[in-house]
């Protein structure tokens, strides 16, 4: 494990990246834009950041781009922005689950090529990377990075020199490439968007005045003051250029119940406030919670979540058990990516830098504490003491997931199974080692109910992969 990755939590789930693209039709710069964009991205990745961006009305081909280690607001600066010029654009937000954390890893990429130039920003894991890497590299390819988007990055710019058009080189590149993708990809003079045919990855299109955006989250529209548009269907290719938005749909799945959103869009990683598919995450999140209450009752005085992906299923459980909601915790929201993690010789826990108890609220009650998930357990473990510490009667651990079982491939950083505290135990074991007077999970069959019967993956719990695993190691930590 990498020391960015020592930085944070052990014990939570982090996806890889967010993408943002915008095409300004009216020759407006777009960089601040694409800022302000990425930073409602924030929580998709805090590892590195990039802009890139190009003027369409000026010399074809040239880039203006900056891409750094750190949170939006560490690596630009006012001044490094206002010298971003150009009317079309990409950005991103990197979280690396395949692929070490240095800036050579950041994007988005830029390629220079026979046809021009290509801009890439990638979030996702593709399960073939290692071979088409190697394919590539025999045949003469030097590659400046160690992650897999910039394999995506050399078959579209191969494809476009036997092609018209680049959204049909990103066609054939789609047809070799295997996995989960969202892409948005700058060219000198289009904007384009692909979603990998499983629909792993969320991908949206938004408008303001008159530009277009394409975005990891709708969240981020509402920042811009844009409007929501549309989806990006699972396995579509878009393409924005000034006459309007195209729409390729030759690599879509003939079969759409074979499709495969990653379910944790829905449990933890996108925003609340973000609709995925034309499904509410808040409304997803607090139905989890309603199904807790209904699946797994347990009498209590207070139900609060852990925040912040827990609070929402904690106000559901509240909502349909009648057990009052309250506030137990404090987040320090002042904690991100440059945290410096204590020593194993201090006395400091890292997880109360991050987060105190009220003693107030839990001091003599019966308190259920709703989590996303357990990991490995040790993070569950330290905030069930930390309750009790505070003078919680009883501490009851209800979780907005099933047990994790199963590594994901797919972009969202779940560890071997060695790590994950579920494998090989009952409930009542994890119960046991993180302190609980009760532990329940989210049923399997309710999973599918949060997506309101969209087809999802649930390889994490089930084991049935959507896509057959890698046969070697894509990630570093384990090898299957």
């Amino acid at each position: 494990m990498n020391e960015a990755r020592q930085l944070v939590n052990p014990d939570e789930l982090h996806e890889e990246c967010g993408v943002f693209g915008m095409y300004d039709f009216d020759g407006n710069e777009v960089a601040s834009e694409i800022y302000y964009g990425l930073f409602a991205l924030q929580h998709r990745g805090q590892e590195s950041c990039g802009i890139a961006v190009s003027d369409t009305e000026g010399p074809k081909g040239k880039v203006n781009a900056y891409k750094g280690m750190g949170l939006c607001n560490e690596v630009f600066t006012p001044e490094i922005l206002e010298g971003l010029h150009g009317n079309i654009g990409v950005g991103h937000v990197r979280y690396s689950t395949a692929g070490s954390s240095t800036r050579e890893n950041a994007q988005p990429l830029v390629l220079n090529y026979v046809k021009g130039t290509l801009a890439l920003a990638h979030n996702g894991n593709l399960v073939n990377a290692p071979e088409l890497r190697r394919e590539l590299e025999y045949t003469g390819a030097i590659f400046q990075t160690t992650i897999d988007s910039e394999v995506i990055a050399y078959h579209i710019a191969r494809e476009r020199v036997h092609t018209t058009a680049v959204e049909s080189a990103v066609a054939n590149a789609m047809k070799k490439i295997v996995g989960a993708y969202a892409l948005v990809i700058m060219s000198p003079r289009k904007l384009i968007g692909a979603r990998d045919p499983y629909g792993f990855k969320p991908l949206c299109i938004g408008k303001k005045d008159n530009a277009y955006i394409l975005v990891s989250e709708s969240c981020a529209l509402a920042t811009l003051d844009a409007e929501f548009v549309r989806d990006v269907e699972p396995g579509e290719i878009v393409t924005i250029t000034k006459e309007g938005i195209s729409s390729d749909k030759s690599c879509c799945l003939e079969d759409a119940k074979k499709q495969a959103r990653c379910i944790f869009e829905y449990i933890y990683f996108a925003r609340p406030d973000s609709v995925f598919d034309g499904v509410s995450v808040y409304h997803s999140r607090i139905y989890a919670g309603r199904c807790l209450a209904k699946d797994s009752p347990v009498e209590a005085d207070l139900v609060v979540g852990v925040p912040e992906s827990g609070n929402a299923a904690a106000l559901g459980y509240s909502m349909e058990s009648g057990i009052p909601y309250g506030t137990a915790f404090v987040k320090n929201s002042y904690v991100g990516r440059t945290f410096i993690k204590p020593k194993q010789s201090s006395r400091v826990s890292s997880v109360k830098v991050k987060l105190n108890v009220l003693r107030e609220a839990v001091a003599g009650k019966r308190v259920i504490m709703i989590d996303d998930s357990i990991v490995r357990g040790t993070t569950s473990h330290l905030i069930v003491k930390m309750l009790r510490d505070a003078g919680a009667k009883e501490v009851h651990v209800k979780v907005s997931a099933p047990p994790f079982l199963h590594p994901c491939y797919f972009g969202t950083d779940i560890p071997s199974e060695d790590q994950l505290i579920a494998s090989g135990r009952t409930v009542d074991e994890i119960r046991t080692i993180i302190g609980a007077d009760s532990l329940s999970y989210l049923k399997m069959e309710r999973l599918s109910e949060l997506s309101e019967g969209l087809p999802i993956c649930t390889a994490c719990f089930s084991g049935d992969y959507p896509i057959a695993p890698p046969t070697e190691d894509i990630r570093g930590d384990f090898v299957r």
